[in-house]
């Protein structure tokens, strides 16, 4: 498929299994008041699609869903399919309780989208037997597939991923928790009891930094929130993936990734907010991330800023 064209009649489990390019989770853009700058948010995802983003998640995790308001959220997500103009599928977040996430979940259906990334439940523990209740509640209140998002405080047995790919409107699970052994039981079971074209994604924070693990497991998707930044390196690293240039992905890890994920960890909350530092270093100002997530102080900013420049250099170095 090339790059631009209209995919939008292909179910979207087909779409999202077409090696074009990474998943995008861009960031949700501000005004120096703080209210949501629709305006730059669209210059924001235009650039990634046009950069070969192979499909966007919007309002999700880098996407600050936990931030927006019901409005905030759809408005967001009506700019992204807008602005993606059916180049490229449109995924939204929706989360907290079940009400909650059914509401997000037509919201987003209203504005367009795709399809869903289901996120955690709000903040309680739920046994196996209610998460399969919730998620299923989700994928009933509209006609969008869903993808379900593993982490925290959502962790599924292999039998409840087996409910899951059996219920109808449930494509795929996204896993943000780490886990190898309980992803290749989850793999094993799924494919031995509800064979079909269940997806799987590669979830966790910088998920290059882990990729060549995951995709030994089968999974190739994952999502690229340095692709919000710098496009260029993350094209580079999911092209040396896909075509065995195991040379490149090497010096991407060592020169680039792993300095960045170093970096990423030395603040609570840095997977989002140095990632929209990074957005404002390349040239767009989608401003500040809101609270309870804090911005990473100057110093913390030029680290970011040398990395970036490390990474363009390797890029140099690999032509």
């Amino acid at each position: 498929m090339e790059p631009g064209e209209l995919v939008t009649s292909a179910p979207l489990a087909a779409r999202l299994t077409i090696p074009s390019g990474p998943l995008f989770f861009p960031v949700t853009a501000c005004g120096p008041d703080g209210s949501v700058d629709l305006d730059t948010y669209r210059t924001h995802v235009r650039r990634g699609v046009e950069a070969g983003a192979a499909a966007v998640f919007a309002c999700c995790g880098t996407g600050e869903f936990h931030a927006l308001t019901p409005e905030e959220f759809q408005a967001c997500v009506r700019a992204a399919v807008e602005v993606t103009d059916g180049r490229v599928p449109v995924v939204a977040g929706a989360g907290y309780g079940t009400a909650l996430a059914v509401r997000y979940a037509r919201l987003a259906e209203a504005a367009g989208a795709d399809g869903l990334l289901a996120m955690p439940p709000y903040l309680v523990v739920a046994g196996q037997e209610g998460l399969l209740r919730h998620y299923r509640a989700v994928a009933a209140a509209t006609a969008l597939p869903v993808i379900v998002y593993q982490r925290d405080n959502a962790v599924f047995t292999p039998e409840t991923v087996l409910g899951l790919a059996r219920t109808d409107g449930i494509i795929g699970l996204k896993d943000g928790l780490g886990d190898l052994d309980l992803m290749q039981r989850v793999i094993s079971a799924v494919r031995t009891e509800a064979p079909g074209d269940f997806l799987y994604f590669n979830g966790l924070p910088t998920a290059e930094q882990t990729q060549l693990a995951y995709r030994a497991l089968g999974v190739t998707l994952y999502s690229s929130a340095v692709f919000c930044f710098a496009p260029e390196i993350a094209l580079a690293f999911h092209q040396a993936l896909h075509t065995g240039d195991d040379a490149t992905v090497g010096k991407l890890l060592d020169g680039f990734y792993r300095p960045f994920v170093e970096l990423r960890d030395q603040g609570r909350g840095y997977a989002v907010a140095l990632v929209k530092a990074g957005v404002r270093l390349r040239g767009l100002d989608v401003g500040e991330v809101r609270p309870p997530l804090h911005e990473p102080p100057g110093d913390h900013v030029k680290q970011l800023a040398d990395v970036i420049e490390r990474g363009y250099a390797l890029l140099e170095e690999t032509k």
